[in-house]
């Protein structure tokens, strides 16, 4: 049975769940074959040279004279000569199977339904379309919570949502493959999901708005609980770091603790699969405590919950599509804020794991929260535990903004990671968990400190100073990510970016499912 125990301010209704029921918008531009040709504008993906793909010497006539190359995401329209303003076919340039970006082009099409035809990359055909169904719906991507609708006058009287549907490009799903269909859904929601998160206003998503989502989320998938332990709770339970940077606040700090099972498999079975564990930083405004932050680093740091952001839209697709895993969810969730009783530079916290940390800057309390939610993390003994965070500037400074750094205390969970991420087109970088440097984080005063001081290599110490709780996990992941696009490229528009969903998607079907066909798991 699904258990929900929520905090004081969910119970009285003051918090409601604004953005998981939203994400579910992307599905209606996803349609399912009905047989029938009839009003279906055929959709030809061309990889390269146009002649590869059209034999019609007319229409490589117009392809020639509108000097289409049939590069990603190019656009190539041929006229229907017997309907006015019609089109015969359209053409887009793609450059292999993993295009997700090129195909977001897709989405500009004029309004009507279109069909695929992606024969001409052989076996590559299932993961082409699959690209090109998620590209697609992810070029329809708008965040427009705070845009005010405008409808022409002449349909006033229409459903905005209707409007808005029939009026952009639909695509085609073939009967086929239903269960495929619904994964590229689930990854498209996911993203959504994630962006609309870090995008939103921190005054729109405070801890108690972000444990909202959580607990709606889990509503929607059978075999979830959760439970939000806020305020002074945190320290009744032992979350003490957690309740320590969250507390100058006027929202109160929490931790979202979400776990499910799959419904599917017996319940004296469900012990025998492997747990995962994800952890993601929710720190939903980072003022940089007293030690505050410049207005021009403080601009963007709504985004600083964009690790809770993308683990929460992670699980939302292990869920959906009853990844046989024992799945935990952990989210420590705050406003670093400043007031009377905010913590200090050089204060000594205690730590869930008994561990005190001399604080080096308040500005680096995303590592602070992280620590109580990573021991008890580690106390459930999981298979996996992976963690993602908005952690530090230096990983930005040394990969840019688009390329997640990821640490790794397993070389082999490093390259199924690595060889998902190729598999998916999305870039991770593995940094070194470098030991020469653990002596940055020593303290006169307290067991560690938690940062290693001025030049110090920033992603590598902190990823360091994580590892210090996890030390009897074997396999273990940090991400530190950006979260947001700073400027705008096909599909993927400035805001808030699921970075690494894809290809941590990938990588945790490759290793669980597995297990699965192996016979490690039997469904009823």
């Amino acid at each position: 049975m699904s258990r929900f125990t929520v905090c004081s301010a969910l119970r009285s209704q003051e918090v409601v769940a604004y953005n998981f029921p939203k994400c579910q918008r992307c599905s209606e531009h996803l349609v399912e074959e009905t047989g029938a040709d009839e009003g279906l504008t055929p959709l030809f993906l061309c990889k390269g040279a146009p002649e590869n793909l059209i034999a019609e010497p007319g229409t490589l006539k117009w392809a020639s004279a509108v000097k289409f190359k049939g590069k990603s995401g190019e656009i190539l329209l041929l006229p229907d000569l017997e309907k006015p303003a019609g089109l015969s076919k359209v053409v887009i340039g793609v450059d292999d199977e993993n295009d997700v970006w090129g195909s977001a082009a897709i989405a500009k099409l004029p309004a009507g339904a279109y069909r695929a035809h992606i024969s001409t990359f052989g076996e590559s055909t299932f993961r082409l379309f699959r690209s090109v169904a998620l590209g697609f719906m992810l070029g329809h991507y708008c965040f427009s919570r705070y845009k005010k609708k405008k409808i022409p006058r002449s349909r006033e009287s229409q459903d905005f949502e209707e409007l808005t549907v029939r009026e952009k490009a639909r695509l085609v799903w073939p009967t086929s493959d239903a269960s495929a269909r619904a994964e590229v859904l689930a990854l498209a929601q996911a993203i959504y999901l994630a962006r609309d998160l870090i995008t939103t206003p921190a005054e729109d998503l405070g801890p108690q708005h972000l444990a909202a989502e959580a607990t709606a989320l889990a509503r929607a998938h059978q075999g979830a609980s959760i439970t939000v332990i806020e305020g002074e709770e945190l320290l009744q339970q032992n979350y003490p770091a957690i309740h320590t940077v969250g507390r100058a606040s006027s929202r109160q700090p929490l931790l979202i603790d979400l776990r499910w099972s799959p419904p599917a498999i017996a319940g004296d079975e469900r012990g025998d699969l492997p747990l995962v564990c994800l952890v993601g930083k929710g720190v939903c405004f980072d003022t940089g405590g007293l030690d505050i932050k410049p207005a021009s680093s403080m601009k963007l740091m709504k985004k600083d919950m964009g690790g809770a952001a993308l683990l929460l839209a992670l699980s939302h697709v292990i869920m959906d599509q009853a990844l046989p895993v024992r799945l935990r969810l952990l989210i420590p969730a705050v406003e670093n804020s400043i007031s009377g009783n905010a913590f200090r530079p050089l204060d000594v916290l205690q730590t869930r794991a008994g561990i005190t940390v001399e604080n080096g800057n308040t500005d680096a309390e995303g590592r602070l929260i992280l620590c109580d939610a990573l021991t008890e993390a580690a106390a459930d003994s999981p298979d996996l535990l992976v963690d993602a965070a908005t952690l530090t500037g230096a990983a930005r400074t040394a990969l840019g903004s688009e390329i997640p750094a990821v640490f790794s205390s397993c070389d082999q969970l490093w390259s199924e990671l690595q060889d998902a991420a190729l598999e998916e087109g999305e870039m991770l970088w593995r940094l070194p968990l470098y030991k020469g440097y653990r002596k940055m984080l020593e303290s006169k005063v307290a067991d560690m400190a938690s940062t290693g001081g001025e030049g110090s290599p920033g992603a590598i110490v902190a990823a360091l100073f994580l590892q210090e709780f996890v030390k009897h996990v074997p396999r273990w992941l940090h991400i530190d990510t950006g979260a947001y696009n700073k400027s705008s490229k096909e599909g993927r528009p400035e805001g808030g970016e699921a970075q690494g969903l894809r290809a941590l998607w990938a990588f945790l079907k490759r290793r669980y499912q597995k297990k699965v066909k192996e016979g490690s798991s039997k469904r009823v």
